[in-house]
């Protein structure tokens, strides 16, 4: 698979549901690194993380850009708060860097905080 298709592939078995499979696309010392340098290592903290902050979540993907093994998909959230008010067009860009084909680090930015406080 190209860096592409693998960023792609991770987020596509996220949005699944199905870990395994993501997991396997991760480097054994990966490094995802979410808004305010929240870092985890392992899906599982994510996940725990995540569960507070919404019910659910999709990334509907506007672009991809590969520049060597870095890849750039960016796009818009949308899904449920933990309310059940329904969310959509908060912006959000992926950077992932790729290592002998597999996910080393992943940096996510998105404008979900400044959604959730109200403003625009």
């Amino acid at each position: 698979m190209s860096p592409a298709e693998t960023a792609l592939a991770f987020l596509g078995h996220l949005a699944e549901g199905e870990v395994d499979q993501a997991a396997a696309l991760l480097a054994p010392d990966v490094r995802m690194i979410f808004p305010g340098g929240v870092e985890f290592r392992v899906l599982a903290e994510l996940f725990a993380w995540s569960k507070p902050r919404y019910r659910r979540i999709t990334k509907v993907i506007a672009r991809t850009d590969t520049a060597g093994n870095a890849v750039y998909v960016s796009g818009t959230l949308e899904g449920e708060w933990p309310d059940g008010e329904v969310f959509s067009g908060i912006r959000f860009i992926d950077r992932f860097e790729l290592e002998n084909g597999l996910i080393q680090r992943q940096e996510v930015w998105n404008d979900m905080a400044e959604r959730r406080a109200g403003q625009p």
